[in-house]
């Protein structure tokens, strides 16, 4: 990261990296992000797991952990989701089954870390890290994502057979979203450190061979047209005096012998309260931040024990804590807030590197502070221990 002034921190794109395959980030983003598979050998050869196995299936028996379990047997296939206590696993010995567990990042510093690796796709994308143990055989079937997907094998090894896949039929005897037909055009077996991206569409099956793995999922967020209205419409109703809540309200109705037939006012009313609700493009901007950064509902966040100045200190978001911005507007868990001048570039510094230095920090107006302030006492940042202004 190099500084740039009151500039926006950067990042150099355009510099191949070895978690693409020697690609840089501008050159994968043009030529495989949405398009074409990509298949990188030691895009990480140092790879370590975030969690070791037992800490993985302590995680999957937590009631706030989204945690699933499948078992193959020949074509016979079982699900079951969590929380999973280790009794409800099978023995180690026993082949053909999974533990995956998702969300990660949310939990694990060590996987949020290995997410934020995947940062050159904005935030506004990126969705979480879900962890596959499986032993030999094990997997979850053919199967076809609506969103990009980086399967990066962490332990063991694992064998990736793909195809395109343009109208998928899935199998009713079987409680997963499993392929009836599976045409493989493309094969490879991954072991520690290698990863293989996948675009949309591309209909894929993993199965672990030679013993236990662990492959780590970074997903991505792709909404549809109708989920993202239907979000954005309802968020629009909430906000005080949006749409001026006006009643509806039929003075001049007459008495009616079609008591079934809706009337045309109350339908006119109707398509003008939405027309109102989507008048302002600063409303729909802020509702749409406010729902990219909404907190996964199984998330809390623990407040400091003591009051702390975010002045004195450098700061830190909380790794479950999602950040964005607009033009006009900063986002937090959910929440806007307007922001220009120094205290907008400031906080835009903090969305995209997570961090705000001790410097920077006390540079921030009193208004801001008081709102940083909040937001550390809410435990949406935390403090960088040893990083102060003090002389």
């Amino acid at each position: 990261m190099m500084a740039q002034g009151d500039n926006e921190t950067m990042t150099d794109l355009d510099a191949p990296t070895p978690l693409l395959g020697g690609l840089s980030p501008q050159n994968f983003m043009r030529r495989h992000w949405q398009r074409a598979p990509l298949l990188v050998r030691q895009a990480l050869p140092q790879v370590a797991p975030p969690l070791d196995r037992a800490g993985l299936f302590a995680l999957a028996a937590r009631d706030e952990v989204e945690s699933r379990l499948v078992q193959r047997e020949g074509r016979q296939w079982r699900l079951r989701r969590g929380p999973l206590p280790r009794r409800a696993l099978p023995p180690l010995s026993r082949p053909g089954w999974t533990v995956l567990v998702q969300g990660l990042d949310l939990h694990v510093d060590a996987a949020h870390a290995l997410l934020s690796q995947f940062r050159f796709v904005p935030d506004a994308r990126l969705d979480d890290l879900m962890v596959s143990y499986a032993s030999d055989g094990g997997g979850v079937g053919p199967h076809i994502d609506s969103y990009d997907v980086f399967l990066l094998q962490v332990t063991g090894h694992r064998r990736w057979r793909v195809g395109r896949c343009a109208r998928p039929v899935l199998r009713d005897d079987v409680p997963l979203k499993m392929l009836a037909r599976f045409d493989v055009e493309l094969e490879w077996t991954l072991g520690p450190g290698d990863m293989l991206y996948l675009p949309p569409g591309w209909a894929h099956d993993g199965v672990a061979v030679g013993g236990d793995c662990m492959t780590a999922s970074i997903g991505f967020r792709a909404p549809t047209d109708a989920e993202l209205a239907q979000a954005l419409l309802a968020r629009l109703a909430d906000e005080p005096g949006g749409t001026r809540a006006r009643r509806y309200r039929d003075a001049g109705q007459t008495a009616t012998a079609q008591p079934g037939q809706v009337p045309a006012a109350l339908q006119l009313f109707a398509q003008e309260a939405v027309a109102r609700a989507l008048a302002s493009p600063r409303s729909i901007a802020c509702a749409l931040g406010e729902w990219l950064t909404e907190p996964k509902p199984q998330v809390w966040f623990e407040p400091p024990r003591r009051p702390l100045d975010p002045a004195r200190f450098g700061l830190v978001a909380d790794r479950r804590t999602r950040l964005a911005y607009d033009s006009a507007h900063v986002f937090i868990n959910g929440e806007s807030f307007r922001a220009g001048g120094r205290d907008a570039r400031l906080i835009r510094r903090l969305c995209d590197q997570r961090e705000l230095s001790a410097h920077d920090a006390e540079r921030l107006s009193a208004q801001a502070r008081t709102l940083v302030g909040e937001w550390l006492q809410a435990g949406w940042l935390h403090v960088v221990e040893g990083e102060t202004d003090d002389p």
